[in-house]
């Protein structure tokens, strides 16, 4: 009996109403601190070079790129706020930033997640108008018109994660848990499939358990997936996109500091 009561440990101590805090083997908490450490370092990394390069670069100041770049933005706040604390909470699995921290933080979640999701359903608009109507593609897609769709996007995702915000603070037994172109449509769309494969097995998840997934590793592996989505995005790009893999090169060699280096030629031979 000793034993066992030794065992069981608080989130916080000097509260015996908090729930209990799951005590993980040394190597356990280890391993989970170098996987989320690397997720959460290489989502930055490769977002910002994807963030560079098409700000930096005038060639790439194109209706799809700043797209690319809306999405990049999601993806890196993911990196640099949602997989750190999801991460902490993971690990310790307790949450010890507070009430309204919490609300805050599920505030960012859905605001990153709603605006990922738009600026897919705008890339797919995209890549349907360049192929379905190249010779019109100019004329239809203009820089101004994406500007603007971007700007909306972001602001119902705002709006829509206000409303989100309002439910939890306010009705919180609503809240479960606190936790022309072929080539380019071609990897575009893979982007699309990959987003929506990594989301499948979440939904799964949640409609075969529902209340009961707070805590279980079929929910936590499949938050995991969807956050990893973050990092994949600039995997592709570098996969498919010879201009992504020369920006980068210039960024890392440092080459960008170099006079008139946003107006190196990313498409050599008509490329």
């Amino acid at each position: 009996m000793e034993d066992n009561s030794q065992e069981i440990q608080y989130c916080f101590p000097n509260n015996n109403l908090s729930c209990f805090k799951d005590i993980k083997p040394e190597v356990e908490y280890v391993i989970l601190f170098i996987f989320i450490s690397l997720a959460s370092v290489f989502t930055v990394f490769l977002n910002l070079l994807v963030i560079i390069s098409i700000s930096y670069f005038k060639q790439l100041h194109t209706p799809t790129n700043l797209l690319i770049l809306s999405l990049a933005v999601a993806d890196l706040i993911v990196g640099l706020i949602v997989i750190p604390l999801m991460g902490i909470r993971f690990i310790e699995t307790c949450w010890y930033f507070g009430e309204t921290f919490c609300s805050l933080f599920l505030f960012t979640v859905f605001v990153v997640v709603s605006a990922s999701l738009g600026n897919l359903v705008f890339i797919s608009v995209d890549r349907y108008i360049a192929v379905s109507d190249p010779l019109r593609y100019t004329v239809r897609v203009t820089t101004d018109k994406v500007v603007f769709c971007i700007i909306i996007n972001w602001l119902c995702s705002i709006i829509y994660s206000v409303i989100i915000l309002y439910n939890t603070m306010f009705y919180p037994e609503t809240q479960d848990r606190c936790y022309g172109d072929c080539s380019a449509a071609k990897t575009l769309g893979i982007v699309v499939m990959v987003y929506f494969v990594c989301w499948i097995p979440y939904y799964i998840v949640i409609l075969i358990e529902g209340n009961d997934t707070k805590e279980s590793v079929e929910f936590n592996v499949t938050c995991w997936i969807v956050y990893m989505n973050s990092c994949m995005n600039p995997l592709i790009y570098a996969l498919f996109y010879k201009w992504f893999r020369k920006s980068a090169k210039h960024i890392l060699t440092l080459k960008i500091f170099k006079p008139s280096s946003e107006y190196l030629n990313l498409f050599p031979e008509g490329k």
